[in-house]
């Protein structure tokens, strides 16, 4: 169960719109698609990107992948970002998928750009959070990286049936399905999954963050690769892992019989 949070929690810290290098971050209305908040008290360390664009039900378009692609290289090179959650501006809904309007206006080549840029920024989040894949239902093919993360989340034949009938799943049959972790009852502010986010996110922060990130990463990139080579990879990761002072951290803590402090080195 969710503890209770109130609708009017502030921060100390405002949300920020997205330093780019251009000043071509902004949406037609000339508000920013994506901003960015770091959190401070007991959760320095999480920041949140806020995607907000009522106009198109935060669909992705060219600006907010933009956008999303140069908050995450910023984010990637700071040492303070310990876990990083997104979250939706735009009430009842969080990402509606590709901006459909926007690609009809591109050519073949356009669209092809496009997906590859698409893809790429799926892989820098590297989430399988999928509602539905109801490409086939508009004439298109999943191409975000749902016809690869799918089926090794599910299994071939089911994700063959979701891609081929364009099906909807709600909260509560996504998590049956195991293609979301936790499926929450909304509140009357409508942020119910934001707060369950922001629980776990809390539960990850004290944790090691380089252990956190190198586990991330053999997950990740095990996944891709039959199980020898997974094995390889988990190797190389705990190699890695075993110079740093959070690890001789973690064993002197253990022995101690006290909190660890990490530090992320």
């Amino acid at each position: 169960m969710l503890r209770a949070l109130t609708s009017g929690l502030r921060l100390p810290r405002p949300w920020r719109p997205l330093r780019t290098r251009s000043c071509a971050s902004h949406g037609a209305t000339g508000d920013p698609e994506i901003q960015v908040r770091a959190l401070t008290g007991r959760d320095q360390g999480i920041t949140e990107i806020l995607m907000n664009r009522p106009s198109a039900r935060n669909a992705l378009g060219n600006i907010l992948v933009s956008e999303l692609l140069e908050a995450l290289a910023q984010l990637r090179e700071d040492q303070q970002v310990r876990v990083l959650l997104f979250r939706s501006g735009v009430k009842g809904v969080f990402c509606a998928g590709a901006d459909l309007k926007e690609r009809e206006q591109m050519s073949e080549a356009e669209v092809g750009i496009f997906v590859q840029r698409l893809r790429g920024l799926m892989n820098e989040i590297a989430s399988s959070a999928v509602m539905g894949l109801i490409e086939t239902t508009r004439g298109l093919l999943p191409g975000a990286g749902g016809t690869q993360r799918l089926p090794r989340c599910l299994g071939v034949a089911l994700a063959k049936e979701l891609i081929f009938t364009g099906r909807r799943l709600s909260g509560a049959q996504a998590q049956a399905l195991g293609l979301v972790n936790h499926a929450v009852s909304q509140n009357e502010e409508g942020n119910a999954a934001y707060h369950r986010a922001r629980e776990l996110a809390q539960e990850i922060l004290p944790q090691a963050p380089i252990a956190v990130r190198l586990g991330k990463v053999a997950i990740d990139r095990g996944m891709e690769v039959d199980i020898s080579s997974g094995m390889a990879i988990e190797g190389i990761c705990y190699a890695q892992n075993i110079p740093t002072q959070d690890r001789l951290e973690g064993m002197a803590a253990f022995r101690e019989k006290r909190p660890p402090r990490f530090v992320g080195k």
